[in-house]
């Protein structure tokens, strides 16, 4: 019983998160690739051409993937570096909290990475991969009892 609490608590967390951080990539993707770069690069960001198509693609794609739960770690790591980015380019000098703050930066990548890494079972990766896991483990097992 409370294992499927936890997986829908991780599904309803990757879900908000991914909202958000979808929200965010749209407004990027409206910007378009150059808008966004000229964004990043002003805000001293280097590779602005880069960033602004790694942002997009996480942002976008990645959320779209972190809903369905789908290579989890792999956009896990990518709102945290997006986070982080963030973080230490645009907010940092307003503090914490307040106007401009990077409290909701730090929350959303870093919740982001831990729900990359905990995604619960409801999940595509539980689906695809978790069942290869028990599998081996079973063998594992068998192949240490003979």
């Amino acid at each position: 019983m409370f294992g499927r609490v936890q997986d829908v608590a991780a599904l309803l967390g990757r879900v908000a998160i991914a909202v958000v951080f979808l929200a965010h990539g749209l407004q990027k993707w409206d910007m378009g690739i150059g808008g966004t770069a000229d964004m990043v690069g002003a805000a001293g960001v280097p590779l602005p051409t880069v960033t602004a198509l790694f942002l997009m693609a996480v942002e976008v794609l990645g959320s779209i993937a972190f809903i369905a739960g789908f290579a989890l770690p792999v956009v896990g790591i990518g709102y945290a570096i997006s986070g982080l980015g963030a973080l230490f380019f645009v907010h940092l000098d307003a503090g914490l909290t307040g106007q401009g703050g990077y409290e909701l930066v730090l929350v959303l990548g870093l919740a982001g990475l831990a729900l990359g890494f905990n995604g619960g079972r409801l999940s595509l990766d539980h689906l695809i991969f978790g069942r290869r896991r028990a599998a081996a483990g079973k063998a594992d097992a068998a192949w240490q009892n003979a």
